[in-house]
């Protein structure tokens, strides 16, 4: 809609004299052509019509919100890269048993001193690929991408703040280059970041190739986003990050009611069946975990998809203990940027006191340990043979507080 101003003066309107003054008016517009007033009623309550300006700039189309239950899990310990913090989690989620299965994980770490987490690696990729007319001219781009890192590297600080270039490679299929430019990104998840800093940087370079492309993509698949790849689970994707926990033989008899032996047993048969089903890692259900914690804190749920890749291991110790590790080398979170700074979002990182800058590393340790929690509880689950029988009076009311393990 065009200003009185705009209009006045007689000019072209800015873009955003073009967006809709108001986001409430527009949904109630959408719903007077749905004509479903019963949905209306669900999806634009009062709180979604008042909180309809807030979501601007993270939706189109808007109609209302969904509510997602959110549950707490925890106290869970860590021992992160800046020292030992307990958090009570917040997970959203429709699926009964999720919170207390992951509390019940959660309070065993705790009781048994804390699991170790450390972010080894982080960068996030945009892999653009250029085509031409045969492998002399691919080579001969190739090497001047690779003769010309620096002057890239010059490219991003003029596009972001907060991004930085760390390293590129040339891969070449026939008469095509795929460039992996691969990134920092501070505290954001990055994913917008790195494509706008990728999109100045395939155009300094057309500027000044010595060989021009028949054709170029500012994607072309080989990054791994938002997909399970072999490529990523091996190197990283947004932040490679690992956990581990000694368990005393005693807390998994008592709180588990199983032994570390049938642990081990059951990780090797689930091993073998990963295998048999051709999945990329071996895990039990990170999804789970990473799914509500994500919707919870306002994070690209969809980025699941790769975060969820990655390795759970179990192992007897030389006195009978069960040590348990899990390894993600995928997790795309940030605590600022995106939906961060929703209402919802935003509460849920401040109940976890991760809001905002500086917090997006103690984040990523919150992942791998709530991930951490989740293997203990289901793989233990499976060996004492309650899984069937949790879900099955959790989903019909069964009070939270005796599922939890704690007595």
């Amino acid at each position: 809609m065009m200003s009185r101003k705009s209009a006045r003066q007689d000019v072209e309107p800015s873009v955003d004299e073009m967006v809709t003054e108001s986001v409430a008016f527009e949904a109630r517009r959408r719903w007077n052509e749905l004509k479903l007033p019963a949905a209306k009623a669900e999806l634009f309550d009062r709180k979604a019509r008042d909180a309809a300006e807030v979501y601007r700039n993270n939706i189109e189309g808007y109609i209302g919100t969904v509510s997602v239950p959110v549950g707490i899990a925890g106290p869970l310990r860590i021992h992160g890269m800046g020292g030992t913090r307990e958090y009570k989690i917040p997970l959203a989620t429709t699926e009964a048993a999720l919170v207390a299965s992951y509390s019940r994980g959660a309070g065993i770490i705790t009781r048994a001193g804390g699991c170790n987490v450390r972010v080894v690696d982080e960068g996030v990729s945009r892999t653009p690929m250029f085509a031409f007319g045969s492998v002399v001219d691919a080579a001969q781009f190739a090497a001047f991408i690779n003769a010309n890192i620096s002057r890239m590297k010059e490219v991003v600080p003029h596009i972001t703040r907060y991004g930085r270039l760390k390293s590129v490679r040339t891969v070449i299929e026939g008469n095509h280059v795929y460039v992996d430019l691969r990134y920092s990104t501070g505290d954001a998840s990055g994913q917008n970041m790195v494509t706008f800093a990728s999109d100045a940087i395939c155009k300094c370079i057309l500027e000044h190739s010595p060989v021009a492309p028949r054709y170029w993509f500012l994607e072309a698949n080989l990054s791994g986003d938002k997909k399970a790849t072999s490529q990523s689970l091996a190197d990283v994707r947004g932040k490679r990050v690992i956990a581990d926990i000694v368990l005393p033989r005693e807390i998994v008899c008592r709180r588990l009611h199983t032994t570390p032996e049938r642990m081990v047993e059951y990780w090797y048969g689930g091993a073998l069946g990963g295998v048999l089903s051709g999945t990329t890692g071996v895990q039990g259900h990170f999804a789970n975990g990473l799914a509500a914690l994500y919707l919870a804190c306002g994070q690209d749920v969809a980025c699941v998809a790769e975060s969820a890749t990655g390795l759970t291991r179990m192992e007897m110790t030389g006195n009978g203990d069960l040590y348990v590790s899990v390894t993600l080398p995928n997790v795309m979170v940030g605590t600022v940027g995106g939906g961060t700074a929703l209402p919802g979002a935003k509460a849920c990182l401040d109940i976890m006191g991760l809001s905002g800058a500086g917090h997006s590393t103690a984040l990523a340790e919150v992942c791998a340990g709530i991930v951490l929690a989740g293997e203990v509880s289901i793989i233990g689950a499976f060996c004492s043979g309650d899984f069937a029988s949790a879900h099955q009076s959790l989903s019909r009311g069964q009070d939270f507080e005796r599922s939890r393990g704690d007595e």
